[in-house]
């Protein structure tokens, strides 16, 4: 984050020179005015956003630290070895007579 110069007393303290045809001094005064409740809520609004993040990020943390000891112990690498073949032969078979229903059954009679 870029640092600022600038505080809200330097700016209502600050000092213009007058010259002959200057600025008027009354106008500058209620500008820096302006500026300074600006730059106050800037700070405020600053603070109070650094403060929630604050408290996102614990509770990321917490929730975090949930999740990781939640987690099953299942490992997807580590293949399923009690599904032989026969069983999704067995199994593509029932689906068929499912879906096909009685039209399997006579296909396989006329055979």
């Amino acid at each position: 984050m870029a640092e600022r110069t600038l505080t809200t007393k330097d700016i209502l303290q600050k000092e213009f020179k007058t010259s002959m045809r200057g600025y008027n001094p009354a106008e500058v005064d209620e500008y820096l005015d302006d500026v300074i409740r600006d730059y106050e809520s800037y700070n405020k609004e600053l603070t109070q956003l650094k403060a929630e993040n604050e408290r996102l990020l614990s509770k990321v943390d917490e929730l975090t630290k949930q999740a990781s000891l939640s987690k099953p112990t299942y490992s997807p690498a580590q293949p399923n070895n009690t599904v032989t073949n026969f069983d999704i032969l067995k199994r593509l078979s029932n689906l068929e007579r499912h879906v096909f229903g009685s039209k399997l059954d006579e296909t396989e009679e006329n055979l």
